[in-house]
Order: structure tokens, then sequence, then C-alpha cells
């Protein structure tokens, strides 16, 4: 049975994982993804709201999103949310649906984002190596107060370590597959 502390590094890495993963969606890679437009906010009803919560986001080509307001008094606000966003992005409406076409990327702007995925990438192992400081910490906290004996702390540390390795591996297979999707042309 796993320890409660090597459950509990587990659990932490991975939300650190998680973390990392949902920034990367949020790279544009000069393909449409519907998740790209996660973190626009609309101005809707008098507040902020999620562009997900106005409509429908959709990528039906690889160059183009497509937005279905579920009130079409909702257009233009969705327009201004997409441009005030820092997505670079330039959309535009038939009256009924807005299209937000996705520029293909040039050789130096990728480059910019493969240095930023690697930023994200490494703030994650940092994330990652705090998580098992700390539980390795806790450890021999535990075993200086005579909870744990020392050969179960030091196997319970070398089994954190060996947690923190898999999930340093996983963030580096997330970073080696963004980078090609990146710099796929």
């Amino acid at each position: 049975m796993e320890h409660a502390l090597a459950i509990e590094a587990k659990s932490k890495m991975q939300k650190a994982i998680d973390a990392f993963k949902h920034e990367l969606t949020l790279i544009r890679t000069g393909r449409a993804s519907a998740a790209l437009l996660d973190g626009v906010e609309v101005d809707a009803y008098g507040s902020k709201m999620r562009l997900n919560q106005v409509g429908t986001v959709t990528a039906p080509e690889a160059r183009l999103i497509v937005i279905t307001p579920w009130d079409k008094n909702l257009i233009h606000p969705i327009e201004k949310g997409i441009m005030t966003s820092g997505l670079d992005l330039v959309p535009s409406n038939d009256g009924q649906v807005v299209r937000v076409p996705i520029p293909q990327l040039n050789e130096e702007r990728r480059k910019e984002m493969v240095k930023l995925i690697g930023k994200l990438a490494e703030e994650a192992k940092v994330s990652i190596r705090t998580t098992r400081r700390h539980e390795v910490e806790v450890v021999k906290k535990a075993q200086k107060d005579g909870e744990v004996p020392e050969d179960d702390a030091h196997k319970l540390s070398a089994h954190i370590q060996k947690i923190t390795d898999e999930f340093c591996a996983k963030v580096d297979e997330a970073l080696r597959a963004k980078e090609a999707e990146v710099m796929e042309v």
C-alpha cells in the first residue's frame, strides 16, 4: 500500500501537470482550437463572462474558429472581447456568427512560442520539485519525531523522488509534443 505522503505528492504534482497542460492549450500554434479562446472574456448582461458561456465555440477548419452566440445581441461584445484579449486575432461577423481566422505563424513567432513553452515547462518542473522538497521535509520530520523508522523514511524519500522523476518526464513529453505542434508548418 502506498504511503499517504506519496499519494499527496502525486496529487500535488498532477495539479502542476494539469495547470501546465492547460497553459499549453492557450498557446497559439497556427492551428484552430476552441481552447485557444478559453481565456477570452465578454462584457455581457452587465458583467464579464467567459466566451464559452455566451455561445458555442467550434473549430470547423484547421485555420478557423466559429463562435455562434446564443444571443445575437452579443456579436459585437464577442468581437471586442477577442480583439482585446491579446491573442492578435481579428474576428469578423455576418450577423449570425463570429468567424476568427487563425493566421499562419512566421518562423520568428514560432521560435518565440517555443521559448515561452520551455519557460512554462520549467515553471511546472519547479512546482513539482517544490512539492518533492516539501514532502521529503515532512518525511524527515516524521523520522526525527520517531513516527517513521529510518529505513522506511529512506524508502519513502526515494519513492517520492521516483514520483518526481516520472512527473518531470511527463512535463518533458508534453513540452516536446507542443514544440513539434508549434514548429509544424
